[in-house]
């Protein structure tokens, strides 16, 4: 069976992210505690214990997401069976390629506590913002996007059919709302974000990612990793560095992702980490595919069964 490993992105965090994990499985306890070490803080215990609000702050998700998913697949990987492919939602992609042995989870670490940092900072120089449009097709959204004409708004993440996120400054992702319910979405509604995330306001994020991306010891994937911003697979350390940067001001084309993974002839999907967003976008992108998500100690125990 063609397995395809997935990984949430920044949104999933949660307090009490893989604590039970890490009082089950030692490994996972080990894989947090190099986290800790690798960032020079208490990760594990922030992801434990919060407070909430600290924790949901981009520098502090990003990396508690990554370990997280790391964690878990440290736990399972030698019971995957033969893996094929793995992509990951936003952030989730580098612990995509994390898992393909892109970049060690180190470098990883260190990387996207970084991203995060860049990202708050172009949030704060420039604020803007971010809103799901639910009921409508993605070419309506880009046209709703086309028509602002105060500001920045352009689609972000193409999660799923009828499913799209558009980013932007304020008075555009505000007039794209408006314009958005006038052509009949269901809901449109914006998103407790820090900046306008997958929009050319990340233009300076993406700059010092990819001064950093350039001091990083990267390596050819094992397995092909599939890029949120071309859908394609990715097979080449140079090409992931390329789109791993571009990625910041590029939407994600997650469905056209899974797509992709599918038409491959991957049949199970595993999501790896906090929450199980990803396989319930499956129940529409994927329909009848198995996708387990494998994030705490009862998830492993199933998975084994």
């Amino acid at each position: 069976m063609s397995i395809a490993l997935i990984f949430p992105g920044q949104g999933s965090q949660y307090v009490g992210m893989a604590k039970a994990l890490a009082e089950t499985e030692p490994i996972a306890a080990e894989t947090l505690a190099l986290a800790d070490e690798v960032l020079g803080f208490r990760l594990s215990k922030l992801m434990a214990d919060g407070p909430e609000d600290v924790l949901t702050v981009t520098e502090n998700a990003q990396p508690a997401i990554l370990a997280h998913s790391i964690a878990v697949l440290r736990v399972i990987e030698e019971r995957l069976g033969r893996v094929t492919f793995s992509a990951g939602h936003s952030l989730g992609e580098f612990s995509a390629h994390v898992a393909a042995g892109t970049f060690s989870f180190s470098d990883a670490l260190k990387i996207v506590r970084l991203r995060g940092e860049l990202m708050h900072a172009s949030g704060t120089r420039t604020p803007g913002a971010m809103a799901a449009i639910l009921g409508l097709s993605d070419t309506v959204v880009a046209d709703v996007c086309a028509r602002v004409t105060t500001g920045t708004c352009v689609p972000a993440n193409f999660n799923s059919r009828g499913q799209v996120v558009v980013s932007g400054d304020i008075s555009g992702v505000d007039e794209g709302i408006m314009l958005a319910r006038e052509a009949g979405a269901k809901r449109a509604l914006k998103l407790k974000v820090s900046g306008a995330f997958h929009s050319p306001l990340m233009e300076s994020a993406a700059k010092g990612l990819g001064d950093r991306l350039d001091s990083t010891e990267m390596r050819d994937p094992e397995f092909p990793v599939v890029s949120n911003v071309t859908a394609d697979l990715v097979n080449s350390a140079k090409e992931a560095h390329r789109l791993l940067v571009q990625q910041l001001t590029s939407p994600v084309r997650w469905r056209d992702s899974i797509t992709t993974m599918l038409d491959a002839g991957v049949r199970h999907f595993i999501e790896l980490g906090p929450g199980g967003v990803l396989c319930g976008l499956n129940r529409k992108n994927a329909k009848g595919i198995p996708c387990h998500t494998v994030g705490e100690p009862n998830d492993v125990e199933a998975f084994d069964e």
